[in-house]
């Protein structure tokens, strides 16, 4: 029996590592084809030739409009059409405000919350004339908690909650789903994690997930029939306490 997602076609953003690039490499066995899309070209390149010929390589700057219109465009010439926007694409700053650097902040905003936009406004035409698609966007705990040590972050997720509940009850009406996926501590590459062995001993003490579970559960969210809809999913660690 084929898998729900055989055939869709995934634009993924932020996929040339963590979150992203797990999913990419769980999607292309149940037969999915798909846009990678990241500002590092040689990483995507990297992945493209580990999936084969159904992934499509759209070196993109997510806070850019022409590059998410290129993105969508690219893809829909390609493949024919667009199913999923995974709006993953994101960055992660910590701290206390008096420290930090607002020109930092003012990037990780646009990345966080105007990719977002950005991208969903350029695939959403396509979306609309088809009368399908979903469009999952990777939130975060910190939009559900204000996380005292993340409060610019917590701000950019908290902004996505309101993005996203918003704009599902506003493309319902064209058979359009709109949901989060809303992650705790996560051993990847935005967490600082790049060692394979400490990536197993977080794990191992239940005080991370991988960036996997996440791949998982956004196929999860993905896979339901077209009369559901997972608006929020959130996942945590075991043992994270928040």
């Amino acid at each position: 029996m084929n898998h729900p997602l055989a055939g869709k076609v995934v634009i993924i953003t932020g996929a040339s590592s963590g979150i992203g690039a797990a999913t990419a490499r769980a999607l292309a066995p149940l037969g999915c084809r798909m846009t990678l899309a990241a500002r590092s070209a040689d990483k995507l390149a990297a992945l493209a030739a580990e999936l084969g010929d159904v992934a499509l390589v759209v070196p993109t700057d997510v806070t850019l409009a022409a590059d998410n219109i290129k993105m969508v465009e690219k893809t829909v010439a390609h493949f024919g059409r667009v199913d999923v926007l995974f709006a993953n694409a994101g960055i992660y700053i910590p701290g206390n405000v008096a420290e930090g650097d607002p020109d930092a902040w003012a990037n990780l905003m646009n990345v966080n919350v105007d990719g977002v936009l950005r991208g969903v406004h350029a695939v959403l035409p396509h979306m609309i004339k088809q009368r399908s698609g979903d469009i999952l966007v990777t939130s975060s705990i910190s939009g559900f908690i204000d996380v005292q040590w993340e409060p610019v972050y917590s701000a950019s997720k908290h902004a996505i909650q309101g993005f996203v509940h918003t704009l599902r009850r506003q493309v319902a009406p064209h058979n359009i789903r709109v949901g989060a996926l809303a992650p705790g501590m996560v051993a990847n590459e935005l967490w600082g994690f790049y060692d394979a062995a400490a990536i197993d001993e977080k794990v191992a003490a239940h005080a991370c997930i991988r960036s996997e579970d996440v791949a998982a559960a956004a196929i999860f969210m993905l896979s339901q029939p077209a009369h559901v809809t997972i608006r929020d999913l959130v996942m945590l660690p075991q043992n994270q306490d928040l």
